[in-house]
């Protein structure tokens, strides 16, 4: 990616700040299982990776005829979030990544697919929650979640940044689309546990965070950083 006049980066949360998706499928599995649902790692990434729980829900009911009630709901969140408190992890480099970009004067923001709850509990857990408060923008504020671009266009224009403008950081394929649909460059970033072995050459692909890094001079037009 050359240089750009790239003026708002806009990151996903799971899989991307976070090393959770490992942690989520887990936890689907161990609720699915009561069920006698075998939640495979590869069906997991092609239907609920990036995709919202409503999402989720619809696809369980397609697929397995099981329609996730209140409890159940209650159930896979309370055994998310025991495990985000014992083992959930930022992803390696992260901190740096975001440290560099404010030093820089680049703004930053994160846009997922998750709930406010989950959202705020996962950048708490992982001491992230300062680089990000007042520019968390998760799935409830729109009508329509990734892949339509809804969500991504939301967040530019709360920040007031144009579309074209704006560089999305994303682990899942819907996530990806919903960049492409909103008109904004992207990179699809690899280096969370639930893509290991992903490495992937790409322009538009970053592997871990230190790769990132190294490129700041490249995707940024510095001339106009502070």
């Amino acid at each position: 990616m050359q240089a750009h006049n790239v003026e708002l980066v806009i990151f996903d949360c799971d899989g991307v700040l976070i090393d959770s998706e490992v942690l989520s499928m887990q936890a689907w599995q161990a609720l699915l299982s009561s069920f006698d649902i075998a939640l495979s790692k590869q069906y997991f990434i092609e239907h609920f990776l990036g995709k919202s729980l409503e999402h989720v829900q619809s696809k369980l009911k397609d697929d397995f005829a099981l329609t996730l009630t209140t409890s159940m709901k209650n159930k896979f969140h309370g055994l998310l979030f025991d495990s985000f408190e014992c083992h959930l992890q930022k992803t390696t480099g992260i901190t740096s990544v975001l440290s560099a970009l404010n030093s820089l004067g680049i703004p930053f923001c994160v846009a997922t697919s998750s709930s406010p709850e989950r959202t705020t509990k996962a950048l708490t857990s992982t001491g992230l929650l300062s680089y990000f408060e007042g520019r968390i923008f998760t799935r409830a504020l729109v009508n329509k979640g990734k892949p339509a671009p809804d969500l991504f266009l939301y967040a530019a224009n709360a920040l007031n940044i144009a579309p074209k403008n704006c560089l999305v950081i994303e682990d899942s394929q819907p996530g990806i689309t919903a960049a492409k649909a909103a008109d904004m460059r992207y990179f699809h970033y690899t280096g969370g546990a639930h893509l290991q072995n992903c490495i992937v050459t790409s322009d538009n692909t970053i592997n871990s965070w230190d790769e990132f890094y190294s490129r700041i001079p490249d995707i940024f037009d510095m001339r106009k950083i502070k």
